[in-house]
């Protein structure tokens, strides 16, 4: 049973039926009602005892004629001798309506046969709970309707509950609601998402649509879960050819179910629906210049039978977009063509025009052929890139078979603006066509760049791809400047950073021989970006500089987009957060909706790294959900939403979207944004501050670092997760681990770094201190990463170094110096919107309160940090020290160096006297809780930072070997 989007409809339903009588599911036909009411009967039976009854009918349409069919569904399953216990007259009523005996000949056998029912339903409900389930009230025939009806207002019992299903058209309420108990609840079935929809399909069939005719169902199907699978069997089963339009195939069988009555229409109002169904936008206007006679009487009639209708102004509508395309599917193809011959002499908006005259003409034509390519092309700048393709893909299949070269030429045409328009699959094909049929180099090379293109981020398998096409490119400086872009790029995307530089710089200057201008731009991009993430930020400055010398400019259109958003990077990785924001923004403005969907993604990927970074959180997560709307599942679309939920959502759905994130780079091979995903799962398993998240980060983080060393990058992103590597070490209690990654880290930092490299890497190093037992000098180092922020754009750097600052003093008793620190962290973290930390900074505030109702340790005492407090807990239930190992991920060497100086702050010398000791200190922080109030909740190890016994001797040997 497939519940895709429905899962939260039907949990609130459940809710609803154990507190109310009835629940009623209403919506149109298909939208998945009988789906819900079957999953919710089973969830309710599931909770029932085995001696409860379930009523059940299922009524049709052609059931709603006959007289107490739906009464005889439900009492079907109702022995005979549950009947015995009634009166007879109304015994006999009963079984007459349910064909066991006589009918009931007057108003008072009618009468007897709701008393019958009302009074077999109590019995009923005597021996058990009693559900009533009726999946469709519309067709329930007109005397059970009342029967019901008669009988629900009568109920008081509570174990006899309702669950029922009524087909309303949209926005419509139930007109059946008598026929439910009083008190009912009536919940509408909504439309499926897009998202919903995909991947309803999906599950559905068990493979993958092409984007393009995915989109059509979506579009089509208008979030109703039976059209969507049936369109989506129908085109898996015939795909449309490219080119053929924006509706998909429909089958004969739903076909038939949508226009049984349209059927019957005359022929002139059928030739007007049909018409209409091929207009792109619709009118009566429209129509009556297409040569028809009087389409608003034609659509008076269509009305009649839900089908379509023209508003005030006009415009044509149907009643949902499925009958649309029903329409069209259900026509003859000479009818069709027909249709579309009309409205080629009717419009006058040339790309929709030239697309009529294909569809109307469906054979080869060079004229035809040559109209549509200059459709394409003006579609292409017009900014609509799908149009352009649709027509393009169209003009070469009108291209007579004995013009070889322009077919090829046309595929081209296509691939590139399918490739504008995120359409790569469509785009791979079209190429791949001409890599098979074409003997010109020129071709080939065009072709394999356009596949270059289309792999988006997936370039690791690319290199011979490259390699074919430098062959077939040999003497022609241009294509050779392209090919040798785009193996700078899969080299930067790969790591491969000395690689990327060599290709980078051939590429500029080949294309600077050939007068290449654009290719020369684009290598002289990549270059800045190589060495920009070689830690080179004065010569990424430089070839970006050469480049917008090139473009005119920052205002040199669109060639310039890339270098400013470029620019803007450079300048956030500099902490100039508000200049980088500010170019962003203007470049978003100006491309606008003409920009492909890879530019627009990667300007909002941009985008949103800048607003984290600016503790813009709130923005940040609107800017993550249209980079996904964008390219949905994209791994810099994915990223950016992880990024985003670590400081706007919560930490497990960061860590959800960046798991997403790592998967999708993985696939393509794009170690750059497999990198940056790393890092983001890392940040979000550091947001809790327990050491098994922490344990997690840093087989992340390890992974960042390990990365980085290969691709010999050293860029300020780098350093920042250096920093975080080293502060989940630390939470492990893996200082001397911390203290290798930091020296490393410094060693790497630049001369005139910038200061929030300083200031993490300052931050991780506090902490080790405060690790290692000098809280005193921790919390001075992290002084100075606070004091350093200060001066600094970057609102969420500056709580995360409050929050460790906090936590510092909290577990050395500095508790008037934590509370400063931790509420200027809550304050400044709700204020930009950054939940996840103003949740740490109140677990923070909240265990420094409990550690102050607990009262003080003593001289001497001190607080666990949270990986001891976990090995303290796990070793005081009797684990090993292999256990702990085990469970935290974490080496034996680690538990014995901090279960040492768990042992120290305890005074003890044993595992049974720490396990002691931590009963009398959960005691006691257990009774702190209690005359604290019903608030203070957690864990043993988060009540072990509390308060612990002042030590009463210092041992000289320990047994931590165990």
């Amino acid at each position: 049973m497939l519940l895709t989007g429905r899962r939260t409809l039907l949990d609130g339903a459940r809710v609803q039926a154990a507190a109310r009588p009835g629940v009623l599911f209403h919506g149109p036909a298909g939208i998945g009602k009988s789906t819900l009411v079957a999953a919710l009967t089973a969830a309710l039976t599931a909770d029932t005892p085995a001696a409860g009854t379930v009523l059940h009918c299922s009524p049709a349409e052609e059931d709603a004629r006959l007289p107490f069919a739906g009464l005889g569904d439900l009492f079907a399953r109702v022995p005979e001798s549950q009947l015995e216990t009634l009166p007879p007259e109304p015994r006999a009523a009963l079984r007459a309506a349910l064909l066991r005996g006589g009918g009931p000949a007057d108003d008072r056998g009618l009468l007897a046969v709701r008393v019958a029912v009302l009074d077999a339903l109590r019995a009923l409900a005597a021996g058990g709970p009693v559900l009533l389930v009726v999946d469709g009230l519309q067709w329930l025939d007109e005397p059970t309707a009342e029967v019901l009806a008669f009988a629900v207002r009568r109920l008081d019992d509570p174990g006899i509950r309702m669950l029922a299903a009524e087909r309303v058209a949209d926005g419509d309420r139930p007109e059946r609601l008598r026929c439910c108990p009083p008190g009912t609840v009536e919940l509408p079935v909504p439309p499926l998402t897009d998202g919903e929809t995909a991947h309803l399909v999906r599950a559905d069939l068990g493979a993958d649509l092409s984007p393009a005719v995915l989109r059509a169902i979506q579009r089509t199907a208008a979030g109703n879960p039976y059209y969507a699978r049936e369109l989506g069997r129908a085109a898996l089963r015939a795909p449309a050819p490219a080119g053929s339009g924006t509706l998909p195939p429909v089958p004969p069988g739903l076909r038939t179910l949508l226009l049984k009555q349209a059927r019957s229409l005359p022929e002139p109002v059928r030739h007007t629906l049909l018409v209409a169904s091929a207009a792109a936008r619709p009118s009566l206007t429209l129509l009556r210049a297409a040569g028809l006679h009087d389409p608003a009487a034609d659509l008076a009639e269509a009305e009649r039978l839900g089908i379509a209708t023209a508003d005030a102004d006009g415009i044509v509508r149907f009643r949902h977009p499925v009958l649309r395309a029903a329409v069209h599917a259900d026509a003859p193809e000479h009818g069709r063509r027909r249709a579309h011959a009309r409205l080629a002499r009717a419009v006058t908006e040339p790309v929709e025009r030239a697309r009529h005259l294909a569809l109307a003409q469906p054979y080869e034509d060079e004229a035809t052929a040559r109209t549509l390519m200059s459709a394409a092309e003006s579609a292409r700048r017009d900014g609509s890139p799908d149009a352009a393709f649709e027509l393009a893909a169209l003009g070469a299949r009108r291209t007579p078979t004995d013009r070889p070269t322009e077919h090829a030429e046309r595929l081209l045409a296509a691939a590139e603006y399918a490739c504008d328009a995120g359409r790569t699959e469509e785009a791979g094909e079209a190429a791949e066509t001409v890599l098979a049929r074409s003997g010109s180099a020129p071709q080939r090379v065009r072709a394999r760049l356009v596949l270059l293109l289309g792999a988006g981020q997936a370039l690791e398998s690319a290199e011979d791809l490259i390699a074919e096409g430098l062959q077939d490119a040999a003497g022609d400086p241009r294509s050779e400047a392209r090919l040798h872009h785009w193996a700078a790029v899969r080299g930067l995307l790969c790591g491969e950073l000395e690689e990327a530089t060599r290709h980078a710089r051939r590429a500029a200057r080949q294309a600077a021989a050939a007068g290449d201008t654009d290719t020369r731009i684009g290598a002289l991009a990549t270059l800045a970006r190589v060495r920009s993430l070689a830690g080179e930020p004065v010569a990424a400055d430089a070839a970006l500089e050469e480049a917008l010398v090139l473009v005119g400019g920052a205002d040199g259109g669109p060639e310039s987009r890339r270098l400013i958003r470029m620019r803007a990077i450079l300048a956030l990785d500099s902490d100039q957060v508000a200049e980088a924001r500010d170019q962003v923004v203007r470049l978003l403005a100006e491309i606008g909706g003409s920009a492909g969907a890879e530019e627009v993604t990667a300007t909002l990927v941009a985008l949103t790294r800048i607003q984290v970074r600016a503790g813009h959180c709130r923005e940040a997560l609107r800017t993550a959900a249209r980079c996904s709307r964008a390219m949905a599942q994209a791994a810099p679309a994915l990223y950016a939403a992880a990024l985003a939920a670590t400081t706007g959502s919560t930490a497990a759905e960061a860590r959800r979207l960046a798991a997403q994130a790592v998967r999708a780079s993985e696939a393509d091979g794009d170690r750059l944004f497999l990198l940056r995903a790393l890092a983001v799962l890392g940040q979000a398993e550091l947001l809790g501050g327990d050491p098994r998240g922490a344990a997690a980060a840093v087989e992340a983080l390890e992974r960042v670092k390990e990365l980085g060393e290969a691709m010999c990058a050293a860029d300020p992103p780098l350093l920042h997760w250096y920093a975080d590597l080293a502060e989940a070490l630390v939470v492990l209690g893996e200082t001397d681990a911390a203290g290798a990654v930091l020296r490393d880290a410094r060693a790497r930092v630049p001369d005139g770094a910038p200061g929030s490299v300083l200031a993490a890497l300052e931050r991780a190093e506090g902490l080790r201190e405060a690790g290692l037992g000098r809280a005193k000098e921790g919390a001075v180092r992290l002084r100075t990463a606070v004091e350093r922020l200060r001066h600094l754009p970057l609102p969420v750097e500056l709580v995360r170094a409050l929050i460790a600052l906090g936590a510092v003093e909290r577990r050395a008793r500095r508790r008037n110096a934590a509370r400063e620190a931790l509420a200027e962290a809550l304050e400044t973290a709700t204020r930009i919107g950054a939940a996840p930390l103003a949740a740490r900074a109140r677990d923070e505030l909240a265990r420094l309160a409990a550690g102050e109702r607990g009262g003080e340790a003593g001289a001497g005492g001190h607080e666990l940090t949270p990986a001891e407090a976990r090995i303290a807990e796990l070793v005081g239930g009797g684990a090993t020290n292999r256990e702990v190992a085990a469970e935290l991920f974490i080496s034996v060497k680690t538990v014995e160096g901090a279960l040492s100086r768990v042992y120290r702050k305890f005074g003890v010398r044993s595992r049974t006297a720490l396990a002691h000791a931590m009963a009398v200190a959960v005691i006691a922080s257990g009774a702190a809780v209690d005359a604290g109030g019903d608030d203070q909740t957690g864990s043993v190890a988060q009540t072990m930072t509390i308060s612990l016994p002042t030590r009463v001797r210092t041992p000289r040997t320990f047994d931590t070997r165990s």
